[in-house]
């Protein structure tokens, strides 16, 4: 297994392999937030939620917006804290309270304030807003990048924010140059 302390994968793309076994992250293509030995934490890019709009959400938070920006789509964010917000964008926004900086390209907000922002006009330009995150413990994500359950490509805003979500993971291997039905499930050792 990679040595979890040399293996930094903040601020790349994690693409799920067929079979991978967990349904949830089935055809998934996972923001890697924060990476460091006592764990990681991504966000799905490419997973809308079925019956929830920022319109709802906000509706929920007392924030009043514009039609146009409560129409936004909501994503499934991961399956841990599913009622937590998040919202990964561009770099050219910052909180007033606390922003997460993901290299030079991309931040991510959990606080309210962001969602106030963008209701009045002030918030980040590229935005996906979540609810719930995807985490692993100390060594497990390195232990499933090992059996195969994933592969990692640079995140770039066009495939992150594109707004194409069922082609997002063919897109992100077809960044590898892989083609998708040429992979398999099935891993092999030499």
């Amino acid at each position: 297994m990679p040595d979890p302390v040399s293996m930094d994968l903040t601020g790349t793309l994690l693409v799920a392999m067929p079979g991978m076994g967990d349904a949830r992250f089935d055809r998934s293509v996972i923001f890697i937030c924060a990476h460091e030995a006592d764990g990681a934490m991504g966000l799905i890019v490419n997973k809308p939620a079925a019956d929830i709009t920022l319109h709802g959400l906000m509706e929920q938070l007392d924030i009043t917006a514009d039609q146009d920006r409560a129409d936004m789509q909501v994503h499934v964010g991961g399956p841990v804290e599913t009622s937590r917000g998040f919202v990964l964008h561009g770099p050219d926004y910052t909180s007033r309270l606390k922003t997460l900086k993901v290299g030079e390209a991309f931040g991510m907000t959990a606080t309210v304030d962001v969602l106030e922002d963008i209701a009045s006009g002030r918030g980040p330009e590229d935005r996906l807003i979540m609810l719930g995150y995807a985490g692993w413990g100390p060594g497990q994500l390195e232990g499933e990048i090992a059996a195969n359950g994933w592969l990692t490509v640079e995140a770039v805003p066009a495939l992150v924010f594109g707004g194409d979500d069922d082609g997002k993971w063919a897109a992100a291997l077809a960044a590898l140059g892989i083609d998708p039905l040429g992979l398999s499930g099935m891993a092999g050792r030499a």
